[in-house]
């Protein structure tokens, strides 16, 4: 069945909708998660509360083509509840199999951007998130942070120069590890 189509019926009360919506973008939903809390049963939480946010307020969604952008923008304050909750330090050590795909000679380097990362003010970490490793455009980024295009676009390049600054601009091997991909 056609996404929109799914979306459509699931805003109408039909929850196996949802279900089969919340299984297509689980993967991308866990890993947006764990970027933000950084361990796995934190994360699997994450998605736990953020489905059951979705399925109590599936009907409050006006237009179905901003399903993604409304789910992720749950899925953030979920996060966020929990890192409040738990106020602990968060552990990076494990999220590099999450992002090298068992690349070893990138682990020094992906820590230190994770770490980096990290350091970053809320809005720019949001920025930075939801830009390279969710992959969403300014537009839908805008809407999730609820701020102007433009101020998306400040967070991304400030929040860029405070990583590259962080980080050197060069990675061991003298080359450049900001870009679109960071």
């Amino acid at each position: 069945m056609q996404e929109l189509t799914l979306i459509k019926k699931a805003i109408n009360g039909n929850k196996e909708c949802l279900e089969e919506l919340l299984i297509i973008h689980g993967d991308q939903l866990y890993r947006t998660a764990y970027l933000y809390v950084r361990n796995r049963e934190d994360a699997l939480d994450v998605v736990q509360e953020t489905s059951y946010k979705a399925f109590l307020s599936i009907s409050q969604l006006k237009n179905e083509a901003f399903f993604l952008t409304w789910l992720t923008k749950i899925l953030i304050n979920c996060s966020y509840d929990i890192l409040r909750k738990s106020k602990k330090e968060l552990p990076l050590n494990s999220v590099i199999e999450l992002t090298l795909d068992g690349k070893s000679e990138r682990r020094a380097e992906t820590l230190d951007l994770l770490e980096a990362i990290n350091t970053l003010n809320e809005n720019h970490k949001n920025a930075i998130i939801l830009f390279y490793f969710h992959d969403l455009p300014i537009g839908e980024i805008a809407k999730v942070m609820n701020l102007p295009e433009n101020t998306i676009k400040t967070h991304l390049r400030r929040g860029k120069e405070r990583l590259k600054k962080l980080l050197g601009g060069m990675n061991h091997n003298g080359e450049k590890i900001i870009s679109r991909s960071i």
